[in-house]
């Protein structure tokens, strides 16, 4: 086994869910580090006193366990393992190799003394039949690519590098664990980087989903890698790949849009992309339109459309939302009349709005990016991320950040 690098924050997530009563699921896009963090998990247990027997530890994606693909199998071969003596330990990599699991584990759960841990790769994982069956019994533990902070304890870097410089390396390679082997080898970053977004497209969309047709699909992925952080609706994208031909639409009906948003509901199930609903700060709902999509981790854009610099304002855009995501905050774009707020993150006890600009140099992006912020009447914190690094710190009550402080903060 390779040298196992900690995640501490997912770890942690697992340590404090520990022998409570609920099904742990640990869930993102392949590669992410699903797989070395039930290892560690399962080097924590055997450190602190659990015995090998009472550990039972299976990658579902494996040959060997090719028999074992309906859940009746799966059943009777686990309940073999199972330790007679104290607590079991059932760690399932990829169970969604196995059909109908959901059975299996309710079973193990009422049938054992077990404490039970599984990745997926797919939200199909969650999906309605399991969600039922085991409703409220489970928790969801959604593990994401390196943040930046972890980048930077994941990587050598050489002495001379400046923060500015490392953090520019995160914008073009992105956060996928596997790349640490390459040492920022750009060629060979690519083609691993290939090679999963190929798996992803294959196994966890194409599979799943009869007559999905592979050429519409890239072209709905190439469109939302360009238009990171733009407004769009499935019937505008739809429109707009239509007039260029590029999907076909029946005399008047637009099937376009609903294509559209049938592959984006793909794409979001296999993690490779989040879609953002809006907020009426004001009106205080959801708007029912107008969404905006953001990527799972910035090295599979690159290796799309190629490293351009020019974006710079979307990319960190979606670093922010996907850094928010990880501090545990429900995410929207805020609409305050005619004016948008980028993020306006939520916990129970919580809430922040936030602007991302690349700089608040010029008079004019400062008006516009405070702006929205000064129409809102209520106390929450609210902020402006940019790369500037200036003396000033606030506007009005409007806390001024550089966006590397916040993101190692």
């Amino acid at each position: 086994m390779n040298k196992l690098i900690n995640r501490p924050e997912y770890l942690n997530q697992l340590i404090q869910n520990k022998d409570v009563d609920l099904v742990k699921i640990v869930t993102g896009i392949r590669r992410c580090g699903k797989s070395s963090l039930l290892d560690l998990f399962h080097q924590y247990l055997a450190d602190n006193g659990v015995c090998e027997s009472n550990i039972v530890h299976m990658n579902l994606e494996s040959l060997r366990y090719r028999h074992l693909c309906d859940y009746l199998s799966f059943y009777d071969y686990v309940s073999s393992l199972i330790s007679k003596e104290g607590k079991t330990y059932l760690i399932f990599d990829e169970l969604q190799a196995v059909e109908h699991w959901e059975k299996a584990i309710e079973s193990f759960r009422i049938d054992f003394d077990v404490d039970i841990y599984i990745t997926g790769s797919n939200a199909y994982l969650l999906s309605t039949e399991f969600s039922t069956l085991l409703s409220g019994r489970y928790v969801e533990i959604r593990m994401l690519p390196l943040s930046y902070k972890e980048f930077l304890s994941f990587y050598e870097f050489e002495s001379a590098l400046t923060q500015e410089e490392k953090f520019q390396r995160y914008l073009k390679f992105g956060g996928m664990p596997i790349l640490r082997e390459y040492k920022f080898n750009e060629a060979r970053s690519n083609q691993a980087l290939e090679g999963i977004y190929s798996t992803v497209v294959l196994r966890d969309i194409l599979q799943r989903n009869n007559g999905t047709d592979q050429a519409t699909l890239q072209k709905i992925v190439m469109f939302l890698c360009s238009n990171i952080g733009s407004i769009t609706s499935p019937n505008n994208i739809g429109n707009i790949l239509s007039t260029e031909g590029d999907i076909k639409n029946e005399r008047g009906n637009n099937i376009a849009g609903k294509t559209v948003d049938k592959y984006i509901s793909m794409l979001r199930n296999a993690f490779v992309f989040y879609s953002v609903g809006r907020y009426d700060v004001k009106g205080k709902q959801l708007l029912k339109t107008l969404g905006k999509n953001y990527i799972i981790d910035m090295g599979f854009r690159n290796m799309l459309l190629g490293y351009r610099d020019a974006d710079r304002g979307h990319i960190i855009e979606n670093i922010v939302y996907l850094e928010l995501l990880r501090r545990d905050y429900r995410v929207y774009i805020g609409k305050m009349g005619e004016t948008e707020i980028d993020f306006v993150a939520e916990k129970p006890d919580d809430k922040l709005y936030i602007q991302v600009t690349e700089s608040m140099q010029s008079p004019e992006t400062r008006a516009r990016e405070l702006r929205p912020l000064q129409m809102i009447s209520d106390n929450y914190e609210k902020i402006v991320l940019s790369m500037d690094r200036s003396y000033i710190s606030s506007y009005d009550g409007i806390k001024v950040l550089n966006l590397i402080d916040w993101l190692l903060s």
